[in-house]
């Protein structure tokens, strides 16, 4: 996807409706020119507010629709905004479950304006199936106690930190918002079952000796839902090293009230069991937790509890940084 974006917000509920647009603006702010709102949105990017031909104007070149909704579908009132950025010659990108090349009139203003439509969720391309072989390069691997625990914010603070340092590090995306952000990936909730530790393998191929790719985690081994696919990049990234990501307020599995939380121990015995059947060699260097719903006290307090039960460092991205897991996973 070619940047500058303008953010597109719709009729966003609230900050979590318009996640999408807030990662893409935090991780890549210069890419943002500015939002598009319409009547009801209860949500800001704090960007100036265009319409497509005004971002147009001034060098925006994707639409990016940076909202979601239940069900994942592109309602009528966001159709007529995308295809008006498509007739000021803007692409128009989205992450839904439905597809933007599904819609006859973004079909038609696309063809008419020859315009590109991404649907970032569905690839674009076959995968063959994982074959396990061991290959160059370095691979890190978030993973979670359950879902939306920040490991999507945890690699691409990893890879900050790594580049800072000048290492060779590159985030690979493999959900719908961090493709957003990196400008590709491969969203593996679309992919075929079978296929998902292939089309791992295909995002994370040889590399140099020193390059590390940090590969984006999605869901839980502990998740019912979510498993299939956590399991699917676990084998497909073949990964040197895994981070924990954990959300110490949670009483249950996001979704599923009846399911307890498990805890950051039986997680990482189960997570380095998976792992090692496609990298015996693989090691578990950190923890990496969301204490924004804790006080200062609190968080330190959750922080080292972790790193002593555990025996790794504990980390928040926002709190602490990720500096300590960096100099583990580099030692």
């Amino acid at each position: 996807m070619d940047a500058p974006y303008l953010l597109f917000l719709g009729d966003a509920r609230d900050d979590l409706a318009a996640k999408s647009a807030r990662g893409v603006l935090i991780w890549r702010p210069e890419k943002c020119l500015g939002q598009m709102s319409l009547p009801g949105c209860k949500t800001t990017m704090g960007l100036p507010e265009m319409t497509p031909e005004q971002a147009a104007a001034k060098g925006a070149r994707t639409f990016l629709i940076g909202v979601a909704n239940a069900g994942g579908f592109i309602p009528e009132t966001w159709v007529e905004p995308s295809v008006r950025a498509l007739a000021a010659g803007l692409d128009v990108a989205a992450g839904m479950h439905t597809r933007l090349t599904d819609i006859p009139a973004l079909a038609a203003a696309a063809a008419k304006h020859g315009r590109r439509l991404f649907d970032v969720r569905h690839p674009s391309r076959d995968f063959a199936v994982g074959k396990g072989s061991k290959r160059p390069g370095k691979r890190l691997l978030t993973v979670g106690t359950d879902c939306s625990c920040g490991k999507m914010f945890t690699s691409l603070a990893i890879e900050k930190e790594m580049r800072g340092r000048g290492l060779n590090a590159v985030f690979r995306a493999t959900g719908q918002t961090g493709i957003m952000i990196a400008g590709d990936g491969v969203s593996v909730d679309a992919v075929v079952a079978d296929f998902i530790s292939g089309a791992t393998e295909w995002l994370t191929p040889d590399n140099a000796a020193d390059h590390w790719d940090v590969v984006e985690g999605q869901g839980s081994l502990f998740h019912p839902s979510y498993a299939g696919v956590t399991l699917g990049l676990i084998h497909g990234a073949q990964p040197d090293a895994l981070i924990m990501c954990h959300e110490p307020t949670r009483q249950h599995m996001r979704g599923l009230p009846d399911r307890p939380l498990p805890s950051i121990a039986a997680c990482i015995e189960a997570t380095l069991g998976a792992a090692r059947l496609t990298n015996p060699a693989v090691r578990m260097i950190g923890i990496s937790m969301d204490t924004s719903r804790l006080d200062e006290a609190a968080a330190r307090k959750a922080l080292g509890q972790a790193a002593e039960t555990t025996g790794v460092p504990a980390v928040d991205p926002l709190r602490t940084g990720v500096a300590p897991l960096v100099d583990r996973l580099t030692a």
